[in-house]
């Protein structure tokens, strides 16, 4: 009998290293709780995280959220010995236009977002228009992105519209922007706000500069963290911060759990991310 409970603790602790192993080094699961990288990403669309891409850091190593348990362990507590340096084993360079999850040093949350600006680059909005290196990003208008008013997701929050249509739907401006190494990808507006003028930011080795695509609802590195005056924003983010890239959606919930089969959207299985 005690040998039998013997061998069933082994066989739980075993599971246990290999799905962290691997999880360490190859794929994290990933749940897009917020509507900030929108129409790219929605609410409820569910994807692992290609950790190879870059390489690893400290950031690599598992993070464990369990709310309902009060369990909130960082990969800071995994690895924190190996923070502060800047620098990633196995590193390669990402690209501009990924679609990259890190590290928020400032919340001790993982983010997704898109990356905008390489080191060496200066990044600026005017009236709207992104900027790189001083030459404004091409865009062009697109048909609408048209959406529900209900509440989304687990936190059920409202979606922020440009107009609202005769049939009571939020509408946002869609537009196709064009980096300057050819990638093509949508952006969602609303209309002119705060963040659509900046000023120039230079971003300096060992950083990056992302942004999410919905441009008017998203928390990146166009707002900096400044906790005295109650802000939440973003900076630059290091090199260690990052992740991996995200490249495909396996599933999508339209409801407030993704274990609601029922409102998976059938036309985002295995969606690639662009």
């Amino acid at each position: 009998m005690m040998a039998s409970i013997v061998e069933t603790v082994k066989t739980i602790v075993y599971a246990f290293l290999i799905a962290g192993v691997f999880r360490t080094l190859f794929f994290q699961p990933f749940w897009i709780p917020s509507g900030s990288m929108k129409d790219t990403l929605l609410i409820g669309d569910f994807l692992f995280v290609n950790k190879m891409a870059y390489g690893y850091s400290y950031a690599s190593c598992p993070s464990i959220v369990i709310q309902r348990f009060g369990i909130d362990i960082g990969p800071d507590d995994f690895c924190g010995a190996f923070k502060g340096d800047n620098e990633r084993f196995l590193g390669s360079e990402p690209e501009r236009g990924d679609v990259v999850v890190f590290r928020n040093r400032h919340k001790d949350e993982d983010y997704i977002k898109r990356l905008i600006g390489l080191p060496g680059d200066t990044i600026q909005m005017q009236q709207g228009q992104l900027y790189i290196n001083g030459e404004a990003v091409p865009m062009v208008e697109q048909e609408p992105f048209i959406e529900g008013r209900a509440p989304q997701g687990p936190q059920r929050s409202q979606p922020q519209c440009a107009e609202i249509t005769e049939d009571n739907m939020c509408l946002k401006y869609r537009f196709t922007e064009t980096l300057p190494n050819g990638v093509e990808h949508s952006t969602l507006d609303i209309g002119m706000r705060p963040a659509d003028n900046t000023k120039i930011y230079s971003v300096p080795e060992g950083y990056y500069f992302f942004m999410g695509d919905n441009r008017d609802n998203s928390i990146d590195s166009r707002f900096l963290w400044n906790p005295a005056e109650g802000a939440t924003g973003l900076d630059l983010v290091p090199a260690e911060d990052l992740i991996g890239r995200a490249d495909r959606v396996i599933f999508s919930s339209a409801g407030s759990s993704i274990l609601a089969f029922w409102t998976w959207r059938s036309d985002r299985f295995f969606k690639a991310i662009q």
